[in-house]
Parts: structure tokens; C-alpha cells; sequence
């Protein structure tokens, strides 16, 4: 896996997926009115957003000074993870869908192993990859749940408080 050319298209791609949602919720300004819509935007944008900064310093780093991506990894994790947590309770109180919460709940398991095996690279080893390359599966993983709720929130859950 030639890893620095796997980033620099991953984080590219991930800009690009973050250009085109600004796109979207433009084209959608009543979106931004109400607080609920207006939290689940947000989240959506930082899926796509936190995985391209990540991609960004692991090139940085590369496989010359992983402390660089490892450290930024960790760091942006912890921010992906605290701010799920925070919809996922917003949520929970509000009464989302159960579809909703467990896709954040899914978000905030990849952050958690994100942040794991950015502090502690070896345990890739178990499966035979190097910490960067375990490190981009998790990416991956995290994107497609970012379309994910793309898709559900453009098919209307998450915008219950639209109607409202």
C-alpha cells in the first residue's frame, strides 16, 4: 500500500464530499434555521471534514514521523468522539429515530479505535497491518457512514423538526 498517495486521494476526496455538502445545505437555507436540522448539518459536515484533516497529516507524517499522524489522529478523534456523544444525547432526548442513533453510535466506536490505535499503532500488528494502513480502513469505514447519514437525512430522517 503506497500510503501517502492513498491519503492524498482520500483527504482530496473527503474535501471534495465537504464542498459538495456546502453545496447542498446552501441550496437549503431553511435547514440552517432550525437548531435540530441545523446540529445533524453539522455532523454530516464533520464527517466528511475530520477524516480529510486526518488524511492531510498522515501525509505529513508518513511512515518517516508517524508522531505526527498518530498525534493528530488521536487529537481529532477525541474531537470526532466528544462530538458525537453530544448529538448522540441531543438526540436521545429529542426522540430520533433509533436508525440515527445507532449510526451515531457507530461513528463514535470507529472514533474510539481511531484514537486506540493512533496512541497505540502495534495493535494493528493482530491483523497483520501497520498502523497507518489500519488507521485508513478505519477512515474508510468512517466515510461510509458519513454517507450513510447523508442518504438518511436526504430521505427525511433526521428532519422530523422541519415540520415543526
Amino acid at each position: 500500500m503506497d500510503v501517502s498517495t492513498f491519503y492524498a486521494l482520500f483527504s482530496a476526496t473527503c474535501f471534495t464530499l465537504v464542498g459538495l455538502w456546502w453545496n447542498v445545505v446552501q441550496s437549503h437555507s431553511e435547514w440552517m434555521r432550525a437548531p435540530a436540522l441545523r446540529r445533524v448539518v453539522g455532523g454530516i459536515y464533520l464527517s466528511f471534514l475530520l477524516p480529510a484533516l486526518m488524511g492531510l497529516f498522515a501525509q505529513v507524517g508518513g511512515t518517516e514521523q508517524p508522531w505526527i499522524w498518530r498525534a493528530s489522529f488521536v487529537v481529532i478523534a477525541v474531537i470526532g468522539c466528544a462530538s458525537t456523544l453530544r448529538l448522540l444525547a441531543r438526540d436521545r432526548a429529542e426522540g430520533v429515530g433509533a436508525g440515527l442513533l445507532w449510526h451515531r453510535v457507530g461513528v463514535t466506536v470507529l472514533y474510539v479505535l481511531i484514537a486506540v490505535v493512533g496512541s497505540h499503532p502495534e495493535m494493528a500488528d493482530v491483523v497483520n497491518l501497520k498502523g497507518i494502513q489500519a488507521e485508513a480502513l478505519l477512515l474508510i469505514l468512517l466515510v461510509v457512514l458519513g454517507h450513510a447519514l447523508v442518504w438518511r437525512f436526504m430521505a427525511g430522517e433526521g428532519r422530523a423538526a422541519e415540520a415543526t
